[in-house]
């Protein structure tokens, strides 16, 4: 190694005399001193070199973006190795503060916008994280949210757009999302795929479609009943191609989105019912003269919430509510040789009830149910758990695929792309 690399570890969060306590934490470096000769493209999996896109050690807290509002755009210049061929974009969300809420203001629909030079290359649509706080603590406890202690990445690949990133001058990345409130956490992971034969690659984009985002929002109110609905879609794709020692190669990304929410109060306010489904499709296909890669992913993330306070009197009140949510995900993938296909299953529901007093909950029930089914062709896996008031009431997990599993239908790394 030329020089000692800098790790950095910040772990920020409410404290006060309810929140407060002792961080225990173990840390785990891999170090690869000698790595191994790189392979063919078709074959190679991994990138050759990760940079961080996010703000700049020192700092007294963390190194993630800020964003503060829907006009606050964030960035940071980069430099990319004039030998690269293929880079993709992996990046990481967090919404805390004024947009923790699930339910926030200033409207339901959040999108991430991702800018190289102010241009608009990618979106994400965040899964929608509860965390150990949201709705009724008593859920969370000790089976937690989705994604609430391992929250998801998002990956754009940006080879088509290496044309412009391989004149060997600052390039500037950008990030902003659409009817954030105060506060989104935001960084990412620009994976680089490199070239070792040569010293040099150069590309062009060759087409780009980009229209901008279609939103509608409908509400009907009396006082204070009645109902928002949200509807939003976009697309976005784009072709660029790479000259290597590998030869030209093409490459196509493309990603469709599609969004709706439902938000209805009744009882004077005091019961609300939320149901959400966001839906998001993507794809990457790279060819020279057979096919090197492809890969397309599908996710949908639905979500329902009912919570309906009743019992008021001053600081106190009673709320009963139910969340259901899923992060269900189909994936396939291929290359020269090899052909991949994952399904995951991963579902929540949990009901209860809480008394709360001064913002404290005092008294309560809360039940949470998880199922997890993984099918891929590398195996199977599921697991089924639930928890009552603290306790694991069942837990019973598996590995054996059903007859329907991807598991064991025909194994596609029979299947040349050619």
């Amino acid at each position: 190694m030329t020089k000692i690399p800098l790790v950095a570890v910040y772990l920020g969060n409410l404290i006060d005399d309810t929140y407060t306590g002792v961080y225990h934490a173990n840390l785990t470096l891999h170090l690869y001193f000698h790595p191994a000769a790189a392979p063919q493209p078709p074959e190679q999996q991994h990138a050759d070199l990760i940079l961080p896109i996010s703000r700049s050690l020192p700092l007294n807290d963390g190194q993630w973006f800020a964003i503060q509002n829907s006009t606050d755009v964030q960035s940071k210049k980069l430099v990319i190795p004039s030998n690269t061929y293929r880079a993709v974009l992996e990046v990481f969300v967090s919404f805390h503060s004024n947009d923790e809420d699930c339910l926030p203001g200033n409207g339901a629909f959040r999108e991430i916008t991702v800018q190289l030079d102010g241009d608009f290359v990618g979106a994400v649509w965040p899964f929608t994280v509860i965390y150990t706080g949201g709705v009724n603590p008593l859920f969370w406890r000790p089976i937690t949210a989705i994604g609430s202690f391992n929250l998801p990445t998002y990956d754009i690949d940006i080879t088509p757009f290496l044309g412009k990133l391989l004149d060997g001058k600052e390039h500037n990345s950008g990030f902003s999302v659409t009817n954030a409130l105060d506060v989104w956490f935001i960084d990412a992971n620009l994976h680089l795929w490199l070239d070792h034969k040569i010293e040099k690659t150069f590309g062009s984009l060759v087409s780009y479609e980009a229209p901008k985002l279609t939103l509608h929002v409908d509400s009907n109110f009396s006082a204070m009943d009645g109902r928002f609905v949200t509807s939003a879609s976009r697309h976005i794709s784009a072709t660029g191609w790479v000259n290597s020692s590998y030869g030209k190669v093409m490459t196509t990304f493309y990603q469709r989105f599609s969004y709706k929410n439902s938000n209805l109060y009744s009882k004077n306010g005091t019961f609300q019912v939320v149901n959400q489904t966001i839906e998001a499709k993507s794809g990457v296909f790279a060819k020279s003269s057979v096919v090197l890669f492809l890969e397309e992913v599908h996710r949908t993330f639905p979500l329902y919430i009912f919570s309906g306070t009743s019992d008021q009197v001053g600081d106190e009140y009673s709320l009963v509510s139910v969340v259901k949510m899923g992060f269900n995900e189909k994936r396939i993938s291929g290359r020269k040789q090899e052909f991949s296909y994952i399904s995951l299953q991963n579902a929540q529901s949990a009901h209860g009830y809480m008394k709360v007093k001064k913002n404290l909950v005092v008294d309560g029930l809360g039940e949470t149910h998880q199922v997890y089914k993984y099918a891929g062709t590398d195996g199977c896996y599921s697991r089924f758990v639930g928890s009552r008031n603290y306790t694991i009431i069942f837990d019973s997990s598996g590995d054996v695929c059903s007859k329907r599993s991807p598991h064991n239908r025909p194994k596609f790394s029979s299947v040349k792309l050619t």
